[in-house]
């Protein structure tokens, strides 16, 4: 019989490779952004285990936390650490009347930026919720259409809607996402217990969440006009939809105290910047944002939004409280996760 040859034409050869390289590329697409999703759920899922796992070997978790400047700051039960002893945590839980704490994350990262916060919380027996903003994280949402506060919050929006009618939450946002908490405030106030600012861009009525770096990045006419880091989603023509720091200015202003691999890990899962949220004015009432319980965490190593600047947010648009996390850059669940930790303790046990 021998070998069996199949003969064809040059022309034919090259119409039936074009049209398998193009299925395959199909087919490669959707297979490499099925596998990139099942990638970050593994990775996150993989390091909120081995952050328990180390934990447990660390002995205490306490860490100097700087003083407070506000009068209802409150030390834990009894002045103990609650992982010190075990079977005192349900009577530390009993008293906590909101147990779930929603996690929203700043400009460019997704609800894994939060896996040792997320640890250290359902370690003290609380519910920790990390959300991804619309574009953010393993949400694959084109970040060039997302134009505006209300697109970017509404996994948070929708959150809040589906809470059962009885329950609240405390809200915990970071950086920008401090304007999707503001948003929230307004908007569904009876779902919030407390709102949380971590170094966050807490703007008041008629300000823009870029307002509060306008003093770091420049006036937001500067910083369209220079920016080298800017995104034309719809073409050099038009408006610049997003915007990117290269890794080098990323770590300056966010990563200037964190572990390498946890900068690395950054590196590889940060996502570009949607511009529309953060140039849109906040519309912010007495009636619902101004009864929210507003707390501010300051980090005073912070060269993304500096001290000076956070100083300034809160003395403007004061909260019912201000607490200080001592050598702590731009992202403190990197650089300090236990103090933070231990100050969301803290707020959430304020009566």
């Amino acid at each position: 019989m021998g070998n069996r040859f199949i003969c064809m034409t040059k022309k034919d050869g090259r119409e039936n490779a074009s049209k398998s390289k193009r299925m395959a590329g199909g087919r490669s697409q959707r297979k490499m952004q099925a596998e990139e999703e099942l990638l970050h759920r593994q990775a996150l899922s993989m390091a909120i285990h081995q952050h328990q796992l180390s934990q447990r070997f660390e002995g205490s978790m306490s860490r100097r936390i700087g003083g407070s400047t506000s009068s209802r700051r409150r030390n834990l039960p009894n002045d103990i650490d609650p992982f010190s002893n075990a079977k005192q945590l349900p009577d530390f839980l009993e008293n906590l009347k909101t147990k779930r704490i929603v996690l929203i994350h700043g400009e460019g990262f997704g609800a894994w930026c939060w896996y040792k916060t997320i640890a250290l919380l359902e370690e003290s027996g609380l519910v920790p919720t990390a959300l991804d903003l619309t574009g953010s994280g393993i949400d694959l949402t084109d970040t060039n259409r997302v134009t505006t506060l209300e697109d970017y919050s509404k996994p948070l929006i929708e959150f809040l809607q589906n809470l059962p009618e009885d329950e609240k939450v405390i809200l915990v946002g970071h950086s920008s996402g401090g304007a999707c908490i503001s948003y929230t405030l307004e908007h569904f106030s009876k779902k919030i217990s407390k709102a949380v600012f971590l170094c966050a861009t807490m703007v008041s009525d008629g300000q823009r969440p870029f307002d509060a770096f306008a003093e770091e990045l420049g006036s937001s006419e500067l910083f369209m006009q220079e920016a080298k880091f800017l995104i034309y989603g719809n073409g050099k023509d038009n408006s610049p939809t997003g915007f990117m720091f290269e890794k080098q200015q990323l770590k300056g202003l966010y990563f200037n105290q964190s572990p390498a691999k946890d900068v690395a890990l950054a590196m590889v899962s940060m996502r570009p910047i949607p511009l529309g949220p953060i140039m849109e004015k906040l519309s912010l009432s007495p009636e619902n944002y101004g009864t929210g319980r507003r707390f501010f965490i300051q980090t005073l190593d912070d060269h993304a939004l500096s001290p000076d600047v956070q100083e300034k947010l809160v003395r403007e648009n004061p909260p019912e409280g201000v607490f200080k996390i001592k050598g702590s850059d731009h992202c403190p669940f990197f650089s300090k996760p236990q103090s933070l930790h231990k100050v969301l303790l803290e707020i959430a046990q304020i009566p």
